[in-house]
């Protein structure tokens, strides 16, 4: 009976002491929990505080209206793709659409506007489309006189302040990112022309700048639009009479070889600039880090283009005259005599009198 009451109580005690242990071993496995939760909100907080790329490549895509591919708009293009790769460690990209996403710079300006492209070449005379005025300052005739004076003014105070006009304007929908050049744009038609009043009478296409069409008009001639793409044909069966443009993008598409093209007269009217253009609301999305990168291949892009125009400007020369067409200078202040007045109306008209000195003060 001692026995049996001896084992009875071991027995008690055993089931006490394991009845104690087990809230002891809960609480231990409850604490082990709590810290895998804490350690894994710690986690979740970190993941938050990191880029957002997490190593995905972002890719832009780069257009411009020009379908040859020895272009300097595509030359330009395709080293802001290069560099950008490069500069990003191969996290941003650039895809070069040489025309294929529109021949019509202002239809690229819409795509550029709704984001179906990143990143456009465009004309300040077909951007004024848009609506905004100060886009032609850019378009005015003999605004400047040599590759020299468009380079050191469009790259000083002048060129920043239109960036910062054409941003604040378009409420930021456009951002200039870099100035290309596309020449020195020239008078070509069915005849030569040497005073202004020689292009009396002439359908000339071109570009939509409300200033560039009442300089031609001035001069006699009858502006009219067809599209790039288009105006061989015109030229060839005679919708057009005359056209305008720099002898390197013209003789590319062979517009010397058409019997309206085949005179090119050297008005020297436009050393052009050319607008590189994101979406500024686009740009703004990006890290400070990524905006330097856009900003460094942007510089290279632009370096690339114009080393490109100058190049070729001597080799478009050779070739049109090769390919039987003529060429003949022209008394370039006899056409000036007509544009000053249009620039400087323009400019009251639109409140960029200051910038228009400012401009002609840099010469």
């Amino acid at each position: 009976m001692k026995k049996f009451i001896s084992m009875m109580l071991v027995l008690t005690m055993a089931v006490m002491l394991v009845s104690c242990a087990k809230p002891e071993e809960g609480k231990k496995e409850e604490a082990k929990q709590e810290e895998k939760k804490d350690e894994g909100a710690k986690k979740e907080e970190a993941k938050q505080e990191e880029p957002a790329n997490d190593g995905e490549v972002i890719t832009l895509r780069l257009a411009h209206n020009q379908t040859s591919l020895d272009n300097p708009y595509q030359f330009g293009l395709v080293k802001f793709a290069e560099v950008l790769e490069e500069v990003s460690g191969g996290t941003m990209k650039g895809e070069v659409f040489p025309g294929t996403l529109g021949t019509n710079e202002s239809e690229l300006a819409m795509k550029l506007q709704t984001n179906s492209v990143d990143v456009v070449v465009a004309s300040p005379g077909f951007m004024s489309a848009t609506g905004v005025k100060e886009f032609d300052m850019l378009s005015l005739l003999y605004l400047f006189d040599s590759f020299d004076d468009w380079e050191k003014t469009i790259d000083g105070e002048f060129g920043n302040k239109m960036q910062d006009i054409i941003t604040e304007k378009t409420n930021n929908d456009f951002k200039v990112i870099g100035y290309f050049s596309s020449g020195v744009r020239n008078f070509y038609g069915k005849k030569p022309i040497n005073h202004p009043e020689d292009a009396a009478g002439l359908n000339i296409r071109l570009q939509s700048s409300p200033v560039q069409q009442e300089f031609w008009t001035e001069c006699g001639a009858n502006p009219i639009s067809v599209g790039w793409q288009e105006l061989y044909q015109a030229l060839n069966t005679g919708t057009a009479d005359a056209a305008e443009n720099d002898m390197t993008n013209m003789s590319l598409k062979e517009h010397h070889k058409t019997p309206n093209g085949k005179y090119t007269s050297e008005t020297n009217h436009d050393f052009t600039t050319r607008l590189l253009l994101m979406n500024g609301h686009t740009f703004d999305n990006f890290t400070e880090e990524q905006r330097g990168w856009l900003m460094e291949a942007a510089a290279a892009a632009v370096a690339e283009e114009r080393a490109v125009t100058y190049k070729m400007l001597d080799e478009s020369r050779e070739r049109i005259l090769a390919d039987g067409g003529e060429i003949n200078k022209v008394d370039l202040e006899e056409f000036k005599a007509i544009a000053i007045p249009i620039q400087d109306k323009y400019a009251e008209e639109n409140g960029l009198t200051e910038l228009l000195e400012l401009a002609r003060k840099s010469k």
